[in-house]
């Protein structure tokens, strides 16, 4: 399988981090691209030209992060990372869903900045950083916990971190020790070790 990556994207690293903790690392092969550039092995496997894209053992491509994520945990070997089904499916889809969010809030805000600053948008850079804040809040409410790995908890761990490599202005660890425990514990994994977005 082929695995298309930037190293610093955090749906990226949820899938590499799910690769190794399933013990399916060593089926795939980690591409580097460069997604703005259109890079013509990317373009041809994702009309969107984004990462993650994964060419799955029959050779089709699979996008976005989820859906590569549940299929690495059904191949993968060890208790499933997303239960199969009823509440604690339920329970973990939130808490994926949630870190999910904060991220893409942390997205926005990098797009917008990179954008001349004429053209920048003060009243959405506030918007999307209050929402992302209220998400890192749901997270602290939610109480994930790094001795209970999950899909919820790895998107979570990779939630706190990216924001903090992406946006080092911004306090996420105050009020949220919960989530500062989170990323301790966590990012002592060898999964999270290897694919750190700073590497």
């Amino acid at each position: 399988m082929k695995l298309y990556i930037t190293v610093p994207s955090p749906y990226a690293r949820k899938c590499r981090i799910v690769a190794r903790e399933k013990g399916l690392a060593d089926r795939i092969e980690e591409i580097a691209v460069d997604p703005y550039a259109n890079a013509p092995e990317l373009l041809s496997s994702n009309p969107l030209v984004q990462v993650p894209t994964l060419i799955a053992g029959d050779g089709l491509p699979l996008n976005d992060s989820p859906v590569i994520c549940e299929y690495l945990d059904a191949m993968g070997a060890g208790p499933r990372l997303l239960p199969e089904g009823g509440a604690e499916r339920l329970r973990v889809r939130r808490l994926e869903t949630l870190a999910n969010g904060a991220l893409e809030m942390g997205v926005k805000l990098v797009l917008e900045k990179r954008r001349p600053e004429h053209e920048r948008s003060p009243s959405w850079v506030e918007r999307w950083t209050a929402n992302m804040g209220r998400a890192l809040d749901g997270l602290e409410a939610a109480a994930p916990d790094a001795a209970r790995l999950d899909m919820g908890v790895i998107t979570a761990g990779v939630a706190v971190t990216w924001i903090g490599f992406r946006h080092p202005d911004y306090d996420w660890k105050t009020g949220r020790p919960g989530l500062v425990a989170l990323q301790t514990a966590l990012e002592a994994r060898p999964s999270f070790l290897q694919t750190r977005p700073d590497a």
